[in-house]
Parts: structure tokens; C-alpha cells; sequence
């Protein structure tokens, strides 16, 4: 295992395989297992029962809750919310009987995402940064930044702010202040409010 020995936590319970780079102040708690090839950055927190591997990217400070699988072909960005139990796929069409390694399709999971409880992510596309994936949402296509996204197929049922906060109509997050708009037909925020200059 490389990277920073000593400096980040795995729970006696939990294996790490070899080729693993873990960053500093990272935190592997019960029964996971991080398979050969796997980078995890810094400041990340792995939940129990928390599978990654082979070949997975984790950004800096995600937080990964219990009983997540992420398999070869996923991609987490800094900052990644992967809520409890929340699935990934990494075959469209898989058979027991028909081995499918060369056709792994990536899931690329951009910066500051919520993915909420339960929710699916079939593999093959894309969550723009700050999008929110409702609990039990399953996601069968691309996902706009800022995007909230809810429903079985999901569909897009709003705006939400880095904070996490819906925006209404003002696009004005009630949290902070910050003002959002469309620049370029991509939802960007345009000011800070004071919480957060």
C-alpha cells in the first residue's frame, strides 16, 4: 500500500490490497475492502462495508456512507457525497454466463455531487458538479451541474446550490445568499453572498 503510512486510519477489520494509494487524514472504517489499483485522496471517510476497486479514482474529502460498491470504471471527483447504500453499475447488459471485463462503461461523478440513499447510478454517464440524486432515484442518463434529480427513471425536478439548498425562482440560495444564472446554458454561480465571501 502506498501513500501516507500512519497518516490516515483503516480499521483493523478492514483489507487493503496492495498498488492502493490512500491520502492523508483519510478514514477506512469496518469490513471494507480497497482492491489493487485504487487511489483515495486525502481527507475522505469510507463507512462501513464501503467496497472500492479495482481501479477506482476518490477525489479529496468524499464521503463514502455504509454498504457502497464502487467498481472499476467509477470516478469521484472532490468532495462526493455517496450516501448509504447507494449502488453502481459498471455493465449494461451483464450475464452471469458472459463475461463482459473489455465493456465496463465509466461513470464520472464531477465535483461537490450529492448521491443520495439508495439511489442507482447505471454506469455510463456523467453527474455534473453540485447535483443532487434524491434518495431511491435511479439514473439512466447524463446529470447537469446543479441538477436535482429524483424519480424512477430519474428526472430533473429542480436547481440546488453548492450548499445543498433549493433554488427558487430567484436562484437566490437561501442559505448563503450566493446568486446563481445561466451562462453558457450551465447553471454557474455569479456572486457570493455574505455567508460565504
Amino acid at each position: 500500500m502506498a501513500g501516507a503510512q500512519g497518516k490516515f486510519f483503516c480499521h483493523e477489520s478492514s483489507y487493503v490490497d496492495e498498488n492502493v494509494e490512500v491520502g492523508e487524514g483519510t478514514k477506512i472504517w469496518h469490513f471494507c475492502h480497497i482492491l489493487s489499483g485504487t487511489k483515495i485522496g486525502g481527507n475522505c471517510s469510507l463507512g462501513q462495508n464501503v467496497m472500492a476497486g479495482p481501479d477506482v479514482v476518490i477525489g479529496n474529502g468524499c464521503k463514502i456512507q455504509n454498504n457502497v460498491a464502487l467498481y472499476k470504471g467509477v470516478t469521484l471527483e472532490d468532495g462526493v457525497f455517496c450516501g448509504p447504500s447507494c449502488v453502481f453499475t459498471n455493465v449494461i447488459t451483464p450475464r452471469a454466463e458472459v463475461s463482459r471485463r473489455e465493456e465496463y462503461a465509466p461513470t464520472m461523478v464531477r465535483k461537490g455531487a450529492t448521491i443520495g440513499a439508495n439511489a442507482t447510478i447505471v454506469c455510463g454517464h456523467e453527474l455534473g458538479e453540485y447535483c443532487f440524486i434524491a434518495a431511491g432515484a435511479v439514473i439512466t442518463k447524463d446529470v447537469k451541474p446543479h441538477a436535482v434529480m429524483a424519480g424512477v427513471p430519474a428526472k430533473q425536478v429542480g436547481w440546488v446550490a453548492h450548499s445543498g439548498e433549493l433554488l427558487g425562482d430567484d436562484k437566490i440560495c437561501p442559505r448563503t445568499g450566493d446568486k446563481y444564472d445561466f451562462q453558457n446554458g450551465v447553471l454557474t454561480r455569479v456572486s457570493r453572498g455574505a455567508e460565504t465571501q
